[in-house]
C-alpha cells in the first residue's frame, strides 16, 4: 500500500519537488562555506539560513516556470540541463536584485552570488544525470556476460535510441552497428563501435558472437529492407526489425516495438498517402453498407471506414463467425460510431430489400464474393450464384433505394480469364458497367487489384502452416508469379477511389512489380528460422485447373490513364452496349436458375464464354474454360 503510494505521479512529483528546494537550501550554504574556506561558523552565518525562504520562494516559482517538474529524470537531456541553468541563473539574479533592494547585500559577500548559480546547477543537473545513468547502466552492477549479443543495422537516430534502450535492459546489450554511411566507419555511438556496412553483417556476426540482429532504419524503403534482410539471412541467427514512425507504440521505449521481420516487410509498399478531406467528404454523416465485411478485404475496410463518422455503419456477413470476430475486434477499438451487424445472404432478394428499406444506405461496398480459384473451378454455379447473381441483387436494391454510390471489389482474374472465378468477377464488372450506364442515378464504380497479402484462402497463411509442420512447401510452378499488396494498403485506396469516382469508371490500383511465388516461399521459410532444402524444401506440383503463371491488370483494349492519386489508375476503354450486356447477363441467370443440376456446369461456363463486351470476346480460343 505504501510503495504505491510513492510510486503514484503526483508523489513522484512532490519528492522531486522537494529534491530541488532542499538542492537550493544547499546551494546557498555551499557558496557561504566556499567563500569562508569552508571554516564554521563562518560570518555572518545566522543570515545565511535566514535568506533561505527568500531562496526558496524565488527558485520555487522559476523551477515551474522553466518547466523542470515536466521532464522525466528516466529521460534527462541536455534541453533539461539548459533548462536547469536558465532557472539557476535568472533565480540568483532575481535573489540579488530582491536582496539589493531591501538592504543593500549589507553582510552578503559579492563572491557568494556568483557561486550560488554555479552549486546550484551541479547539483539539480547532476541529480538528475545521475539518475539516468544509474537507470542505463545499473553503475555497472549488472553484468553484460549473460546477455544477447545484439547487432543493430542502421546508426541513424532510431539506431541511436535502441542503443540507449538495450543499455538499460537486462537481457541485450548492443555490441556493434552497421551502416551504410562511409563517413561513419570507426565511429561510436553510446560507446558501440559502427563496425562497417550492412554486406559485412557477416563477418561482424563471426567476429562478435552475435546473438541476434536488429534492424533500426524506420524509414526504408522496400528494397532497402529486402536487400538487408538478404544478408541478415545468410547468418541464420534471429533478426527483428523495428516498425516505420507511424506504425511505433512509443518513442521513448524502442524495444517494446522490435517484431519480428514478416513477409509483408520485404513485399510491402510504403505508406500510402490519402486525401483525407476528400474521403471524410464522401463518407461523413453518411450510412455506409459493407457487403463481405467480416471477410479478408471486408474487414479491415471496415476497421478504416469505422474511424469515420458514418453513420451508420452496416456490416453484411453470411458466415456468423466472420461477423463475430470483426464484431469482437470494433469493440476493442472503442468505435463510437452505431454499427449494426446483419447476418445474411446477399442473394436472398427480399432479405436486402429489407436491409435497405431499413437503414437507406447512401454508400455500398460490395467486397462479398467467393475466391478461390480450385473451388470455385470445380463448383462453378455457386460462383455464378454468390459473384454474379449476389452483385446483381445488391446493385439492383441499391439503385431501387437511390444509393448515392456504389463500389464493387473486382480482381486482376477478371482480365482475360481463364478460371470460373475469373470470368464470374468480369461479368460482375460488365453489369456494374451497364447499370451505371442506364441507371442514372446511382454512381456504380469498379475497384480492381491483385492478391493482398494474409487474407483467408492466400498463399500466405498455407505456407505458414506448411512450414510450421516442417514442409514440403507447395508451389505450382517455378515460374509463377503474382501482385501482392497489403489489405490495409488495398482498403485505403478503395476508399479513395470511392471519393475519386464519378460513375462508370474501373479504377486500378497500382500493384507494384509482380512477385514470383518461389521467392514468397523462400523468404518465408528463412525468415521463421529454418534452413531452407535442409528444414523446409519446396515442392512443385504443377498448375492447377483454370491456373495462370502470370496475372495481368489491364485488357489490351483497355489504356492505362493516371489519376489525382499516383497509385490509383483508370482503366480506360471502349464504351459497352449496356442494354444488349445487361439482356445477355439476365437471359444467363435466368436460364441458369431454371437449369438442371445434372447439366449445371457446361451450360453455365457456355454461356459464360458466350458472353461480348464489344471490345472483345471472352469466349476466345485462349479464354475457353473447361471442366475437370
Amino acid at each position: 500500500m505504501i510503495d504505491s503510494l510513492f510510486n503514484t505521479p503526483l508523489s513522484k512529483r512532490i519528492a522531486v519537488i522537494l529534491h530541488d528546494l532542499l538542492m537550493v537550501g544547499l546551494a546557498w550554504q555551499l557558496a557561504w562555506w566556499a567563500r569562508f574556506n569552508f571554516d564554521f561558523p563562518f560570518y555572518n552565518w545566522q543570515l545565511s539560513f535566514l535568506l533561505i525562504p527568500v531562496l526558496l520562494l524565488v527558485h520555487g516559482g522559476l523551477f515551474w516556470y522553466f518547466r523542470l517538474y515536466r521532464a522525466l529524470w528516466r529521460f534527462a537531456s541536455l534541453l533539461d540541463l539548459w533548462n536547469i541553468f536558465r532557472a539557476s541563473i535568472v533565480g540568483g539574479l532575481v535573489t540579488a536584485i530582491l536582496l539589493f533592494a531591501f538592504f543593500r547585500l549589507e553582510g552578503v559577500p559579492r563572491s557568494v552570488l556568483l557561486l550560488y548559480p554555479v552549486f546550484l546547477v551541479f547539483l539539480l543537473g547532476g541529480a538528475r544525470l545521475g539518475y539516468r545513468l544509474w537507470k542505463d547502466n545499473g553503475l555497472l552492477i549488472h553484468s553484460d556476460v549473460e546477455k544477447n549479443r545484439v547487432l543493430i543495422v542502421g546508426a541513424g537516430a532510431a539506431g541511436d535510441m535502441l542503443v540507449r534502450d538495450m543499455q538499460r535492459s537486462d537481457h541485450d546489450v548492443p555490441v556493434v552497428i552497421l551502416d551504410d554511411n562511409l563517413k561513419l566507419a570507426n565511429s561510436e555511438i553510446r560507446g558501440v563501435k559502427i563496425f562497417g556496412q550492412i554486406n559485412q553483417v557477416q563477418e561482424c556476426v563471426d567476429q562478435c558472437n552475435i546473438d541476434w540482429i536488429a534492424i533500426a532504419i524506420p524509414s526504408a524503403k522496400r528494397q532497402e529492407i529486402q536487400s538487408i534482410v538478404e544478408y541478415c539471412e545468410k547468418t541464420n541467427l534471429p533478426i527483428k526489425i523495428l516498425p516505420g514512425f507511424q506504425n511505433m507504440k512509443t518513442h521513448q521505449d524502442l524495444l517494446s516495438d522490435l517484431r519480428e521481420v514478416s513477409i509483408e516487410d520485404i513485399l510491402g509498399r510504403e505508406p500510402v498517402e490519402l486525401d483525407w478531406r476528400s474521403i471524410k467528404s464522401t463518407l461523413e454523416n453518411k450510412c455506409v453498407l459493407v457487403t463481405g465485411g467480416g471477410g479478408s478485404i471486408g474487414s479491415v475496410l471496415v476497421e478504416h471506414i469505422s474511424e469515420l463518422n458514418v453513420s451508420p455503419l452496416v456490416i453484411v456477413e453470411n458466415c456468423e463467425f466472420n461477423i463475430y470476430r470483426i464484431q469482437q475486434k470494433l469493440q476493442e477499438q472503442k468505435c463510437r460510431i452505431n454499427i449494426v451487424y446483419v447476418l445474411g445472404d446477399i442473394c436472398d432478394e427480399s432479405r436486402m430489400t429489407e436491409l435497405f428499406d431499413c437503414y437507406r444506405p447512401q454508400l455500398v461496398f460490395h467486397a462479398a464474393a467467393y475466391k478461390h480459384v480450385p473451388i470455385l473451378q470445380e463448383q462453378p454455379h455457386e460462383a455464378i450464384k454468390n459473384n454474379i447473381n449476389g452483385t446483381k441483387v445488391i446493385l439492383d436494391t441499391a439503385c431501387r433505394f437511390s444509393v448515392d454510390k456504389f463500389v464493387l471489389i473486382s480482381t486482376d482474374k477478371a482480365v482475360n480469364p481463364s478460371n470460373v472465378l475469373g470470368i464470374s468477377k468480369r461479368i460482375a464488372e460488365q453489369y456494374v458497367e451497364s447499370v451505371n450506364n442506364l441507371s442514372g442515378g446511382t454512381k456504380c464504380i469498379t475497384v480492381r487489384f491483385g492478391n493482398v497479402l494474409d487474407s483467408a484462402g492466400s498463399v500466405v497463411p498455407l505456407f505458414r502452416s506448411q512450414i510450421e509442420q516442417g514442409g514440403p512447401v507447395t508451389v505450382t510452378h517455378p515460374d509463377i508469379t503474382r501482385f501482392f499488396m497489403t489489405i490495409s494498403e488495398a482498403s485505403q485506396l478503395i476508399l479513395q477511389a470511392a471519393s475519386m469516382g464519378n460513375g462508370g469508371e474501373i479504377f486500378v490500383l497500382d500493384m507494384g512489380d509482380p512477385v514470383k511465388i518461389s521467392y514468397l516461399a523462400e523468404q518465408m521459410i528463412l525468415l521463421s528460422g529454418k534452413r531452407l532444402n535442409e528444414d523446409v524444401t519446396i515442392k512443385y506440383c504443377g498448375l492447377r485447373p483454370g491456373e495462370k503463371l502470370y496475372e495481368e491488370l489491364f485488357y489490351s483494349s483497355e489504356r492505362m490513364v493516371a489519376t489525382s492519386h499516383q497509385k490509383i489508375f483508370l482503366a480506360k476503354h471502349p464504351a459497352i452496349n449496356a442494354k444488349k450486356t445487361l439482356n445477355q447477363i439476365n437471359q444467363y441467370l435466368d436460364e441458369y436458375i431454371n437449369s438442371h443440376a445434372s447439366d449445371l456446369d457446361e451450360s453455365m461456363l457456355a454461356l459464360l464464354n458466350k458472353l461480348d463486351d464489344s471490345s472483345h470476346r471472352l469466349g476466345s480460343t485462349d479464354n475457353v474454360i473447361h471442366i475437370g
